[in-house]
């Protein structure tokens, strides 16, 4: 049976949004060539979009059959802290030989801003011989997808449009306001694109804000944790952000300075993009200097110390990696000769430098026998209070645990 929409890449976008179709009762198929990556979804919910008539399909062809197409390609940061937009190619040549006319293309990858008109239009275009804006409908939509959230979903969450033309952006405003309660017109493209570069970035540089004010309280002597208590308080002009290891999930930052020539502003680099991403890359560092002085003060040291790492995930109680710090700590301590193990109740096995990490078994039994214990990620199954009774010393960078119970970045 023909569907009504196709989305171009299930991962952690893809599957949500198909997701979301599915339950407006939009006929779904998700198309994608590439490697299986963990699924954001668990497997019951995954059997219940099945069950509702969603198809999984590797087929090309079944992309000329629907109305719209969502491509959600993953867009990652290269060595050379550029955008990779390769999948995103990948995903529109593939659609292009497919495409037909009146069919509406929406792009929701990450992308700086220009992307979709000048790198992902010529690829529709001169794969399908029609004209955009012309013969099809494009446009992009930034994803606004918080992985976990039950509160903010798809559907109660604003969705953001902006199409090549005001056709474009109509159509697009027609698909998505079968999906989410309200749909916000962008002015175009590039309007829409930036939209996603200004909340990522905004993310990323007061989280940069936080992790410094964490090393100036410490230094301090400043509970951090207990000033952030405060300061939500006020009613206006402040959202609270919290400081952490480092920075995970798949939103990353977009310095204009590693943007293509065609759309950079000369001369207008935004430096605190770039100093923030600075900040927030020297955090897993800052960890490991504070282990190594926490086993000193406790007279010992860090080559040898059996270390347990909880928490391996970028974000609470999910099982994604993507991005997380972990990886870099647990490297770092490796580098300083400490023999490490994790626990996390969401990864079954873990790898550093392609070896396996040991996993702790028995969370207490394990912290009581490390001489060092750090907590990275929070979720909700860890009890905190029991924790820093059991652990001969816990570091705390997410500031779960009571004042006082243990060491807090």
């Amino acid at each position: 049976m023909p569907a009504d929409l196709a989305v171009i890449g299930l991962g952690h976008l893809g599957l949500p949004l198909a997701q979301a179709a599915v339950a407006a009762g939009i006929q779904t198929v998700g198309y994608d060539s590439g490697p299986a990556t963990d699924s954001p979804l668990t497997a019951a919910e995954i059997r219940r979009m099945s069950a509702a008539g969603f198809r999984v399909t590797t087929n090309p062809a079944e992309l000329g059959r629907v109305r719209t197409a969502v491509i959600c390609a993953p867009t990652r940061l290269g060595a050379d802290r550029a955008l990779d937009l390769a999948a995103v190619g990948a995903a529109g040549r593939t659609l292009a030989a497919r495409l037909r006319p009146h069919t509406t293309v929406i792009l929701e990858s990450a992308a700086h801003p220009g992307v979709t008109e000048d790198y992902l239009r010529p690829i529709l275009e001169q794969g399908s011989g029609l004209r955009a804006g012309r013969d099809f409908h494009l446009a992009y939509s930034p994803s606004r997808l918080d992985p976990g959230n039950r509160t903010h979903t798809i559907a109660n969450t604003p969705k953001v449009i902006g199409g090549l033309t005001p056709a474009c952006t109509e159509s697009a405003h027609a698909f998505y306001a079968r999906l989410t309660e309200k749909v916000v017109r962008a002015r175009g493209l590039r309007e829409a694109e930036t939209v996603q570069l200004l909340e990522t970035n905004y993310r990323h540089v007061n989280i940069a804000l936080m992790n410094e004010m964490a090393v100036l309280c410490h230094d301090l002597g400043v509970d951090l944790w207990d000033v952030v208590r405060c300061a939500e308080t006020k009613p206006y002009g402040f959202q609270a952000f919290r400081p952490g290891p480092g920075v995970g999930g798949h939103g990353v930052p977009l310095d204009p300075n590693y943007l293509p020539h065609t759309t950079r502003t000369p001369g207008h680099p935004l430096r605190m993009v770039g100093l923030a991403q600075e900040i927030n890359d020297r955090m897993p560092q800052y960890v490991i200097q504070r282990c190594a002085t926490l086993l000193n003060e406790h007279g010992k040291s860090a080559r040898g110390a059996r270390v347990l790492l909880l928490g391996v995930t970028y974000k609470p109680d999910l099982a994604d990696q993507e991005g997380s710090p972990a990886r870099e700590i647990a490297s770092r301590l490796l580098d300083l000769g400490a023999m490490i193990s994790y626990h996390d109740p969401y990864i079954a096995g873990w790898r550093v430098r392609d070896q396996p990490v040991p996993r702790a078994d028995s969370l207490y039994e394990a912290a009581a026998n490390a001489d060092l214990t750090i907590l990275l990620q929070h979720h909700r199954t860890y009890d905190m209070q029991g924790l820093a009774v059991k652990a001969q010393l816990l570091l705390d960078t997410r500031g779960a645990s009571p004042a006082g119970a243990a060491h807090r970045l």
